[in-house]
């Protein structure tokens, strides 16, 4: 017999275990991590620049340069899995056209590229710290919902053998998840400033944070709370079933 308290704990943590499952699905699966403003492009010379670079960013060789040069001059947006450019209308003779959203996906290959001190100049020497940061910002996140996969099967398994024993354990799970979540976070936000120092913004040229970082970030508290709840729903009723043992015995 489980008592309401206890029952209203589980139902509350396994509805923010789910919000934020899903929040962090769509953060990972989404290109809004950061995005650039640039301004509008005039003249026919840049024109003809910028789509040799667009093409460059589409066609050629994966590497970091061109492809922040590309993100910086083309309004262009990063996720942990996409790198996103937008075609402008002026590229075209028709002034009334439609800008796209063009994007390229970071292969697991790329994912693991080591980073330069110079990013384009591999005789610059690897910058460890880059590398390490890009690496744990797209495998934290993996690891967080492999977490949460795995406290909703021992949970499954907890309901199926009508036990609240494991409910300690869940809650640990959900909180390295989130814990997970929140280092992807801060991995994410540190390597994109360590890449704006050694590639200065051009002039004009605005970054802001985009909204599936901030789904990510949301993520992380639902977690940890859910945690919370999982967490002094087990302490409590293991006091509460020790006390009835030492009744029951008295």
């Amino acid at each position: 017999m489980v008592d309401n308290r206890y029952a209203t704990a589980l139902v509350i943590a396994c509805v923010l275990s789910i919000l934020a499952t899903v929040y962090l699905s769509v953060a990972i699966g989404t290109k809004h991590w950061y995005q650039y403003s640039s301004p509008t492009v005039r003249g026919e010379a840049n024109v003809s620049d910028l789509r040799s670079l667009y093409e460059e960013f589409m066609d050629g060789e994966f590497d970091e340069k061109t492809y922040s040069d590309t993100l910086f001059r083309l309004n262009g947006t990063v996720g942990l899995w996409w790198r996103c450019v937008i075609v402008s209308a002026h590229w075209n003779k028709e002034q009334d056209a439609k800008m796209m959203l063009e994007c390229r996906s970071f292969s697991l290959p790329q994912q693991f590229t080591p980073k330069y001190k110079e990013p384009g100049n591999h005789n610059s020497g690897e910058d460890m710290l880059r590398t390490y940061l890009w690496r744990c910002q797209f495998l934290l996140p993996l690891v967080s919902l492999g977490l949460v996969v795995l406290a909703g099967l021992t949970g499954f398994c907890a309901c199926l053998c009508r036990s609240l024993t494991p409910i300690l354990g869940i809650g640990v799970l959900h909180l390295l998840a989130g814990l997970c979540t929140l280092a992807t976070v801060c991995c994410y936000l540190a390597g994109m400033d360590l890449l704006h120092r050694v590639s200065m913004l051009p002039d004009k040229v605005d970054g802001s944070l985009g909204w599936s970082l901030y789904l990510a970030l949301i993520s992380s508290p639902l977690h940890m709370m859910a945690a919370a709840l999982l967490l002094w729903a087990a302490r409590s009723h293991s006091q509460n079933y020790y006390r009835m043992t030492a009744y029951r015995v008295a």
